[in-house]
């Protein structure tokens, strides 16, 4: 941090966990951004630039046995960021099966094609995504159109510059970092993917350009059951917006009509994070939010009658949630019973005075959060038990969810602002059984984001679950499905809705064990 009170510097880090070598194991990205202005950093790395780093797992063995190694082989990867990073999005943007990269930061953007020999090649200006002299966030790769190519979704945040940077003032005198709203807000992008290797800007012709805010963070899903893919916008200090798919390449905004754009009592939210699951099991995505300190976190959950309703006091997410800035988030079954639960990842964005001092120039830590779902009824705060890594203060932004050592658990990897990536290992859900299923298209053999899962088990009960990246903030997960079974290890019926609305069933699927399901192959 350059001591000069730059937005972007606490914005950022967002990180990504992906299988860039396609070996069966995730991988890890991780966004750096560097010096803004000039000057010397009273926060620095130990030696060396910062850059961003790509690390391959090395993982050895499989469950209990498993042994997690990384490898930087960002040198190698033909990997060469330029300029202020702040997130990554993940995605086979031409159907080759290997994923590939796109760099979200201040300035300009970055689009990398994977190879599929460990290195990958700089497309951006050739894709026509770069999105140049932006702020952008958070972003999606997702089907929009049902042509089998994945477009692309670009949250942007401020008009921002170095030299035309506001000084702000905290209540006691100090300096200390602006408010979104002194800046304008810089309207968000979306490109359509031509399916040559180039993407179309069609943020007007698709509606997009109509309505825009501060954009944060980025979750894309059916809201309605149409079976198109929508978007949702999380907007610091405005109006979210959540775009319903026209299924003709436009989107209306519905945040308002439907109860998502702001707070139960009308007021506008600082949204950070979100992420979009069926926590309640009933068939429908719902939302949840995270905010800045003294809003409390948000929970809308989805009726299923085109109306969402702010649960966040009554599911007992409010209370816990309001002494926190919240960032990164998803829906996990971190105990693998088969509902949902939520992790939150904190830190302030203006100065906590009382801990101000000489070794703490920037005093920004809080603690990260866990929510248990209990089933009967909303949620429990875990934190206390979950752990000694999260008794940690730091200045947490990004948050990546998957099973990165393949033993049927989602584990979590967090980027600080100003210190250390923090990668945390489940050892919970093992006490449980479940289910792991990799779903991919034909004649494309990638990942089918936004692939809907209905996981049918001897006892009745049903599980939903979504193939996707995005969700979160300015961070890529693993886009594995992973249910969790409980005490039950029978064999289960799995019904797959595909991106271009077919669908298809698979009868006695394996528990405790990743299954692919390939498009075209089920009954």
């Amino acid at each position: 941090m350059s001591g000069r009170f730059y937005q972007p510097e606490i914005m950022g880090p967002g990180v990504a966990m992906f299988d860039y070598d396609n070996d069966g194991d995730l991988d890890v990205y991780l966004v750096q951004g560097g010096l803004l202005g000039t000057g010397q950093p009273l926060l620095a790395p130990p030696k060396g630039p910062l850059t961003d780093r790509l690390y391959r797992n090395d993982l050895g063995g499989h469950g209990e046995r498993a042994s997690l190694h990384f490898t930087d082989v960002t040198e190698h990867s033909g990997l060469n960021p330029r300029g202020y990073g702040m997130g990554v999005a993940t995605g086979d943007v031409d159907n080759d099966g290997w994923v590939d990269l796109y760099l979200t930061g201040f300035g300009r953007n970055q689009m990398f094609r994977n190879k599929g020999d460990g290195t990958f090649s700089d497309i951006s200006s050739r894709s026509g995504t770069d999105n140049p002299s932006s702020w952008s966030v958070s972003a999606s790769f997702v089907d929009i159109d049902r042509d089998g190519w994945l477009d692309l979704f670009v949250g942007n945040y401020l008009s921002y510059t170095l030299e035309a940077a506001t000084s702000c003032f905290n209540r006691s005198g100090p300096p200390d970092y602006c408010p979104p709203d002194v800046h304008r807000a810089q309207p968000s992008r979306f490109y359509r993917n031509r399916g040559d290797g180039t993407f179309v800007d069609v943020t007007a012709a698709a509606g997009l350009a109509r309505e825009f805010g501060p954009a944060l963070g980025v979750a894309t899903a059916d809201f309605n059951g149409d079976q198109w893919i929508d978007i949702f916008v999380a907007n610091d200090q405005k109006e979210n917006q959540l775009w319903i798919n026209q299924q003709d390449g436009t989107f209306r905004n519905m945040a308002l009509l439907w109860g998502v754009a702001v707070g139960a009592n009308g007021e506008l939210k600082a949204n950070m994070g979100v992420d979009a699951g069926d926590f309640d099991n009933d068939g429908d995505e719902d939302l949840f939010i995270t905010e800045l300190t003294g809003q409390a976190s948000t929970l809308h959950v989805n009726t299923g009658t085109g109306l969402f309703e702010d649960q966040s006091a009554r599911q007992g997410i409010r209370v816990p949630s309001l002494p926190y800035t919240g960032f990164g988030t998803a829906w996990i079954d971190f105990d693998n019973d088969g509902w949902l639960d939520i992790v939150a990842v904190n830190g302030y964005v203006t100065q906590n005075l009382e801990a101000l001092g000489p070794d703490n120039p920037f005093p920004l830590q809080q603690r990260n959060q866990v929510f248990r779902n209990r089933r009967t009824g909303g949620f429990e705060e875990v934190t206390d038990r979950a752990g000694a890594v999260f008794q940690l203060s730091e200045v947490s932004r990004g948050a990546a969810f998957g099973d990165i050592d393949n033993d049927g658990d989602v584990d979590v990897l967090i980027g600080n602002a100003a210190g250390p990536a923090r990668l945390l290992i489940n050892q919970i859900g093992s006490r449980n059984h479940w289910l792991g299923l990799r779903l991919v298209g034909r004649p494309a053999p990638r990942d089918m984001f936004g692939a809907r899962v209905a996981v049918m088990r001897t006892n009745g009960s049903t599980s939903w679950r979504r193939a996707r990246a995005d969700g979160s903030y300015a961070s890529a997960n693993d886009p594995r499905v992973l249910v969790g079974l409980g005490e039950s290890a029978d064999l289960v019926r799995v019904r797959v809705t595909w991106p271009s609305g077919r669908v298809e069933t698979w009868s006695e699927v394996p528990a405790d064990r990743y299954t692919t399901l390939r498009e075209g192959e089920g009954r």
